[in-house]
């Protein structure tokens, strides 16, 4: 099992930047996938981007491609999501999670085996 923790959420104006990050446990971090989905209040949640074990493959889902960027660093064991031009529909509570054994892009939060804890993202008009 994997332990992740969020962090760099926050309130920023539509427009703003901010980066979350998520630092895994663990000495195998180099080895899986990760991904990073969110959930707004009512709605289901949402696959956002995933990224392959070696950081040379990503995927976004169209509706912040262009804008968000995934990466992460092995040797610290820790992924990030950079999000620019944010606007108030990306509005949510941000999980990463690790995809330890299924195709590296998927897009189903149910091939991801282990989530954080969650980090809240508010973008006001």
């Amino acid at each position: 099992q994997v332990q992740l923790v969020e962090s760099g959420g926050g309130l920023v104006q539509a427009g703003g930047s901010l980066r979350l990050s998520c630092a895994a446990s663990g000495r195998t971090f180099s080895s899986y996938a990760m991904g990073w989905f969110r959930q707004a209040p009512g709605k289901e949640r949402e696959f956002v981007a995933a990224i392959n074990w070696s950081g040379g493959n990503k995927v976004y889902a169209d509706s912040v491609k262009g804008r968000f960027t995934i990466s992460r660093d092995n040797a610290k064991n820790t992924v990030y999501l950079q999000m620019n031009s944010l606007k108030p529909e990306d509005t949510a509570v941000y999980y990463c999670a690790a995809n330890r054994g299924g195709p590296w892009r998927s897009e189903y939060s149910d091939e991801y085996e282990d989530w954080g804890q969650g980090t809240q993202v508010t973008v006001s008009s």
